[in-house]
C-alpha cells in the first residue's frame, strides 16, 4: 500500500513514450493514488492514461491548482492527505513547484509536517544549464522577462551585473511564439562577449542545445518560434 504522503509527480517536456524519460516507480506510483492537485483537469488525465491505461479515471479526484485559483482554495486540497491518503501533484510539464503553481500547496504540507515526496523526472531549467558549458555552481532562475522594453531593458543590465559580480548563470523563458523576437533583442543589445545558450525542445525529436556569443548569434539563422525554450546568459 502506498504511504501517504504528497507526492509531486513530474511530465514529459514533450510528446513520446513516457518511459523514455520517467522511470517506472513513477508509473507504480501514479496508478495506486486517487486524489490529485493539477494545473488542467484535461491534460491531466490524459498524461494518467499514458502512464497507465488501466487506470479508471472517472474514479479519480481533480483539484485544479492554477493562478485563478484562491489561496483559501489550496489548503483543502490537502483533506485527503490529512486522512491518511496519498495525493499527487501534476504540473503542465516537467517538475512540481518548479516555475509552477504546485509550489503552494507544497509550502502548505511542509508547514503542517506532511510527508513530501519528490519524484525523479525532467525539469527543462536543470536540464538546459547541465547541456549549457555554463556555471552550475551558482544560477538563477528569474522567469519570463518583462513585456515593456524599458523595463525589460532594466532586467537584462540587472542580469548582466549579476553574472560579473556574482559569477552567476542567468536563466530565463519566453512566451514561445515571441522567443525569435526576443533573441533578436538580445543579439542587438547585449555585450557581444557575452554567451547566450538557447535550449529548446528539451527530449524531443527537435531538442537543439547551442551556446554561443551575442556576436555569433547576431549572424544566426535560427526559427524557435512557438517552441518551448530555455535562455542561459553566461559571461
Amino acid at each position: 500500500m502506498l504511504e501517504a504522503a504528497l507526492y509531486l509527480i513530474p511530465v514529459p517536456l514533450s510528446d513520446g513514450a513516457t518511459d523514455d524519460v520517467l522511470p517506472s516507480r513513477n508509473t507504480a506510483v501514479v496508478s495506486e493514488i486517487r486524489h490529485f492537485i493539477v494545473e488542467n483537469v484535461r491534460s491531466a488525465r490524459r498524461f494518467l492514461k499514458k502512464c497507465n491505461r488501466a487506470i479508471d479515471i472517472d474514479s479519480l479526484t481533480f483539484y485544479t491548482l492554477n493562478r485563478h485559483t484562491r489561496p483559501e482554495e489550496v489548503s483543502a486540497m490537502l483533506l485527503p492527505l490529512r486522512s491518511g491518503e496519498a495525493v499527487g501533484v501534476i504540473s503542465e510539464a516537467g517538475c512540481p513547484a518548479i516555475a509552477d503553481p504546485g509550489a503552494d500547496v507544497v509550502a502548505i504540507a511542509q508547514r503542517e509536517k506532511l510527508k513530501v515526496v519528490p519524484l525523479v523526472g525532467p525539469s527543462s531549467i536543470i536540464m538546459s544549464l547541465m547541456a549549457s558549458g555554463f556555471n552550475g555552481q551558482s544560477f538563477a532562475f528569474v522567469g519570463y522577462l518583462p513585456i515593456d522594453t524599458g523595463e525589460r531593458q532594466r532586467k537584462l543590465r540587472n542580469m548582466e551585473h549579476n553574472i560579473a559580480s556574482l559569477d552567476q548563470t542567468q536563466i530565463f523563458i519566453e512566451t514561445p511564439y515571441r522567443n525569435n523576437k526576443l533573441l533578436a533583442e538580445l543579439a542587438q543589445s547585449l555585450p557581444k562577449r557575452l554567451r547566450l545558450c538557447v535550449a529548446s525542445d528539451i527530449t524531443g525529436k527537435n531538442e537543439t542545445i547551442i551556446t554561443q556569443t551575442i556576436e555569433e548569434w547576431s549572424r544566426a539563422k535560427y526559427d524557435y518560434d512557438k517552441v518551448p525554450t530555455i535562455f542561459l546568459l553566461y559571461k
